[in-house]
């Protein structure tokens, strides 16, 4: 998609019906032969079709966290933005601030609506001239609107549709230097660096070391075969949900959302109050919640079996929670999972499982990171 405004040429009839026409295919990767190819079991994601494992997603997984994997995320939406107010628009519209970018340096934020809920959380890439934004699969046409709607004078969004993939694990870059023309790969974590059309970015969200590249379709079909070829394991959603959480990442729509703020789902981080005069949308909503948050939200052990689910109640003795993501972490070899609890609550907690109560206690995430646990 490609919008324009002042000085840019409007959008453009053949552009709207391009969009149109990858709407009705939407539910397909580029890679999706591939996938099937490979093994891959195919299950509705987002309205894609996406591979949840390839056979065994214990494997996939401990493939990450030792040696190295790689996911298709080409479902995410890729937005570059550029033009004179490009700057400015990121800067209203995300509530971390884009000034601090050096070029091919990236951040993570999250754009917010007037009262501080979450429309998505995204990062952004400086690049030489302008930004490259990499949005969710599940909000896309949402945050396509979105911006479009909050558009300045100067300034063009387009919307890229690219192969993407997350090559994750410790000998990720290795594996990624061994099936590639690539000669070295010297890029810091939250950065970026081009090779010819790709976009290369150290980010991820396993937990692990390891890169996503962005690159045309062509190009992304060839590194797909030869990754695998140089002995990185298709990995699928199910790992990649068991990984995310062993690392306290969250998931867009169960760990945050519109209804809740950064300073309640553990990204208050990701919030630049300085400077002051800076009037991103939802500021004014996040500075009444800012002296004193009711909720928070944290990370959950069971101690009794069971598997923790999204939605189950959690009592704790400061009143009533919830579990927003929860799982069985093949790492750890219990389940694990986030809640959003009050403020004041204490580790010891319970969590109603099919009704009965289960003993549970509240930790600080990660729960995993590079291979190591991190809690007891």
């Amino acid at each position: 998609m490609s919008l324009a405004h002042g000085k840019f040429t409007l959008l453009s009839y053949t552009v709207l019906l391009t969009r149109l026409v990858m709407n009705a295919m939407a539910d397909k990767t580029p890679l999706f032969d591939a996938h099937v190819a490979a093994g891959g079991k195919m299950v509705d994601f987002a309205g894609w079709m996406m591979p949840v494992n390839y056979g065994s997603q214990i494997e996939e997984h401990t493939a990450v966290r030792t040696d190295a994997g790689v996911f298709d995320v080409s479902h995410m939406t890729i937005v570059d933005i550029d033009g004179p107010d490009a700057e400015a628009f990121l800067r209203k519209v995300i509530a971390n601030d884009v000034s601090s970018l050096v070029e091919y340096q990236a951040l993570y934020g999250a754009a917010l609506n007037a009262h501080g809920g979450i429309l998505d959380d995204l990062i952004v890439y400086r690049l030489p001239k302008g930004y490259r934004c990499v949005v969710n699969a599940s909000t896309r046409e949402k945050m396509l609107d979105w911006f479009e709607a909050q558009a300045m004078t100067n300034m063009r969004i387009e919307h890229k549709p690219q192969i993407m993939l997350a090559v994750q694990g410790p000998e990720a870059i290795n594996k990624l230097l061994a099936a590639t023309d690539l000669p070295t790969l010297n890029i810091k974590p939250f950065s970026a660096a081009r090779h010819g059309d790709w976009l290369i970015g150290r980010t991820g969200y396993t937990g692990e070391d390891g890169v996503e590249i962005m690159l045309p379709v062509d190009q992304g079909l060839a590194l797909w075969g030869a990754l695998l070829k140089a002995g990185v394991k298709p990995a699928g959603l199910g790992a990649r949900d068991t990984l995310r959480l062993e690392a306290g990442l969250n998931l867009y729509g169960q760990d945050m959302d519109e209804t809740t703020s950064p300073l309640v789902s553990n990204m208050g981080w990701t919030v630049a109050w300085e400077p002051a005069e800076r009037a991103f949308i939802g500021r004014y909503a996040l500075q009444g919640e800012r002296a004193g948050p009711s909720q928070k939200l944290t990370g959950i052990i069971l101690e009794d079996k069971g598997v923790l689910r999204h939605d189950q109640a959690v009592q704790t003795d400061a009143g009533p929670g919830v579990v927003t993501s929860g799982t069985y972490s093949p790492t750890l070899q219990r389940s694990i999972g986030l809640v959003r609890v009050p403020m004041d609550a204490s580790a010891e907690c319970s969590v109603d499982i099919r009704g009965a109560m289960k003993k549970a206690r509240l930790v600080k995430p990660p729960f995993v990171r590079k291979g190591k646990i991190l809690v007891n």
